[in-house]
């Protein structure tokens, strides 16, 4: 299982918005082409 990452370098470590964890591809996407479009997700293995 995968999951993509997307990481704001202008917020602090362990600010609530820091990091944003997309269940897919898609999800991703869409967020960053409303709220980050020069951005990028990068997709990440879960480890069971």
């Amino acid at each position: 299982m995968t999951v993509w990452l997307y990481v704001d370098i202008g917020k602090q470590v362990g600010d609530r918005n820091h990091l944003k964890v997309f269940a897919s591809d898609a999800a991703a996407e869409t967020w960053l082409q409303e709220n980050d479009p020069e951005g990028v997700a990068f997709e990440y293995e879960v480890l069971e």
